[in-house]
């Protein structure tokens, strides 16, 4: 393991690289202290560890995000202080771009600080630092993100609680049945995580423990909220707080677009589903609202002031809400953040049309995700990867052209057969 010294003015550890290959025995050595000691009592409850990742560039933000402030505080110290009031028993802070400035800036107290000097390499590289400096004892770790200010150091217990009481192997947090951050890892999977590579974090060995993962609903939509461009913060800003609408499904209640009309307007109407809230699934919004279709977003945080074109927002990961529609055409946009489960309930409905932006690597992780999950493959042969037609579509106003596109082109074959 690298060297260990105090930072000057700072009260955390700095460990500069990130090879720790062997500071940890692996996991499956000690598992006769888990199997004999898990059910212990409180005074000896496993070590549960966080890593808090904090290395990455802010490239679409253009300032290190880590160091935005809400009032007096840093968006950073904001997460720590979070992480600090919960029940682990160590936190690691992984820096990289920035590290100075960020050690300048930010209380480190009690933190033990890893420098990733390799952060460009992605994510994956400050997993590695974080899981390499864990204490030997650490039975668990949850790896907290930066960016996330708002989490509830309590709903950081309930997982830690969780996994104590029934020990899966990764616990993954959910608001109204969306996935969000923190996860946590059992040690088990250290090793896995040892071997990523790339920018991607832990999602890379979700496929493969299917079995093994356990979702914990939590009422802290804390858990899906993060800063990642300078329009992110600006809302933040002006929303003073993270109340969300409590309405599952919300209809448009103006005078074309009334509760009263709309399941009429939903069975007369193609139906567009879109899940996800970037700039290709508003441009789907439009699109659609053009193309006569009835619009439904799916994302738990969207209002829809936001986009006019959006009939119905469903802010609740349960199709089962909306109304039956013969012709419903759905698209998954989510950048990863919801497609594996948004993708294995459309395959439960009768969808005319299931598309996934993604490339064919993504979606042949998915696919094989699915499988584990009991859906057979020729089920998941319809699911079109890459969606839309190609025309060379680069933006997201071209992408969103494609998928209408191929999506008019079906419905026209389906007209043709009937």
């Amino acid at each position: 393991m690298g060297t260990q010294a105090r930072a000057p003015a700072l009260q955390g550890l700095l460990v500069p690289g990130i090879f720790f290959h062997n500071r940890r025995a692996p996991c499956s050595q000690q598992l006769n202290e888990q199997q004999l000691g898990w059910m212990s009592t409180s005074s000896s409850k496993p070590m549960v560890s966080a890593i808090v990742l904090a290395a990455g560039e802010s490239r679409r933000m253009g300032r290190p995000k880590q160091l935005l402030r809400l009032g007096e505080r840093t968006l950073l110290d904001l997460a720590l202080d979070n992480v600090r009031k919960s029940s682990v028993d160590e936190i690691i802070l992984v820096l990289g771009s920035s590290a100075a400035e960020i050690q300048q800036q930010v209380s480190t107290q009690g933190i033990k600080i890893v420098v990733n000097s390799a952060y460009k390499e992605g994510m994956a590289s400050s997993l590695r630092a974080g899981i390499g400096a864990l204490e030997p004892q650490a039975h668990a770790a949850l790896i907290v993100l930066a960016d996330q200010p708002c989490i509830r150091h309590t709903t950081l217990n309930r997982l830690i609680e969780h996994h104590r009481s029934t020990r899966p192997q990764i616990v993954i947090p959910t608001y109204k049945g969306f996935r969000g951050n923190p996860v946590l890892l059992d040690c088990s999977v250290f090793s896995e995580v040892m071997e990523i590579r790339g920018d991607i974090g832990c999602r890379a060995i979700f496929g493969s423990h299917t079995e093994n993962i356990s979702k914990l609903e939590v009422d802290d939509p804390g858990i899906l909220l993060d800063v990642d461009t300078s329009k992110d913060f600006e809302s933040f800003l002006a929303s003073g707080d993270i109340s969300l609408p409590s309405v599952d499904l919300e209809i448009r209640s103006d005078a074309s677009r009334t509760a009263d009309t709309n399941r009429q307007l939903s069975a007369d109407r193609p139906d567009l589903v879109v899940v996800g809230r970037d700039e290709t699934a508003a441009a789907l919004m439009k699109l659609g609202r053009f193309l006569r279709f009835t619009t439904t977003l799916v994302d738990p945080l969207f209002r829809l002031q936001d986009l006019p074109e959006a009939d119905r927002v469903l802010r609740r990961l349960d199709f089962s809400l909306l109304d039956p529609n013969p012709e419903r055409y759905f698209v998954v946009a989510s950048r990863g953040q919801f497609d594996e489960d948004a993708l294995e309930q459309a395959l439960q409905t009768n969808a005319a049309y299931i598309g996934l932006v993604a490339g064919s690597k993504r979606r042949q992780e998915l696919a094989g995700t699915l499988e584990r999950k009991g859906i057979a493959k020729e089920r998941l042969e319809p699911v079109r990867a890459s969606a839309g037609l190609e025309i060379g579509a680069e933006t997201p106003e071209e992408i969103a052209l494609s998928l209408m596109a191929e999506i008019v082109a079906k419905r026209g074959q389906a007209r043709a057969k009937s």
